[in-house]
């Protein structure tokens, strides 16, 4: 008795399996109704409404997704030019077909992106993002406020000096970036990978040092932040280790506007700040090729 307690299922009845089959029928009929609409001539034909009207401003809420995820990862696939003459920078990008000056890697919500673009007007500012649903939070936001000038002044270029693209920049930066093109690069608040063997997914290493020094000009700058302390210990070691990087002096510091940017403009910093939380950065230069001294197997390492 106690087995039959225990193993006994319950059979549904052959007009119950057709009765809920047929309830499943009505749901899917409701749903899909939903999202369909009646031609003039009386024919349904389906749409789909996006979350965000162009033009308007998305809500983050819409937008949420997961904080990070792995770069080294194969599961996602991006389309990518194989050589920067192949990228065509005047489509879906800029006004003119020039490369970006200054890259914001790991955008997010594109908080420094959109302040960059007023702050730096003589530059082209581009987002770097992997997550497919925060790209296009921040496309839209940038195409809201490209709106939003124009209705005050028509002549208005603000903001088309800066756009975003979804992409791995950990793995196909050469892509779209010439040797020494580049003025700035940020990372802001970057995925700490807190376990070891992870080491190698952080955004700011020897091997990757190592490619920003060759599309970065010379004396253009590398920004980072973040509210770790043991990962802010390693983005100072690795760039003071690393021969084509120095550190700017305090006054070099205290003269760019871009660190007090860097402080206040993104998301997480603004919620490192609404917790009370420490943040740490750092800003170091390319050191012209021609004032590094002689590299070798033990002063790289």
């Amino acid at each position: 008795n106690i087995a039959n307690l225990i193993y006994k299922v319950p059979i549904m009845s052959s007009e119950k399996e057709e009765e809920k089959d047929n309830n499943n029928d009505n749901t899917k009929k409701r749903s899909l109704s939903s999202t369909m609409t009646t031609t003039a001539s009386g024919e349904a034909e389906g749409v789909i409404t996006p979350i965000t009207a162009e033009g308007e401003m998305p809500q983050k809420r819409f937008y949420r997704t997961r904080a990070h995820c792995n770069p080294l990862s194969h599961n996602d696939t991006f389309e990518y030019p194989t050589h920067p003459k192949d990228m065509d920078w005047s489509v879906d990008h800029f006004l003119e077909n020039k490369q970006p000056t200054v890259l914001d890697i790991g955008c997010g919500f594109g908080g420094l992106t959109v302040k960059l673009s007023t702050l730096l007007p003589e530059e082209r500012i581009l987002g770097m993002e992997i997550r497919a649903k925060v790209t296009e939070y921040v496309r839209l936001r940038l195409v809201a406020l490209r709106k939003e000038s124009k209705k005050k002044n028509e002549t208005s270029t603000a903001y088309q000096n800066a756009s975003v693209m979804r992409t791995n920049s950990m793995k196909y930066l050469a892509q779209y970036c010439y040797p020494q093109s580049l003025s700035k690069v940020f990372f802001c608040f970057p995925d700490p990978h807190f376990k070891r063997k992870n080491y190698g997914r952080r955004i700011i290493s020897e091997r990757l040092l190592s490619e920003y020094a060759y599309f970065l000009k010379d004396y253009g700058r590398l920004y980072c932040i973040t509210d770790v302390l043991e990962l802010h210990q390693w983005h100072i070691k690795k760039c003071n280790d690393h021969p084509l990087f120095r550190k700017i002096t305090t006054s070099d510091e205290k003269d760019d506007p871009c660190v007090e940017a860097m402080h206040t403009t993104t998301e997480e910093s603004q919620k490192v700040q609404r917790s009370g939380g420490d943040k740490y950065y750092a800003v170091y230069e390319r050191i012209p090729n021609s004032d590094v001294k002689p590299i070798t197997a033990e002063s790289f390492f």
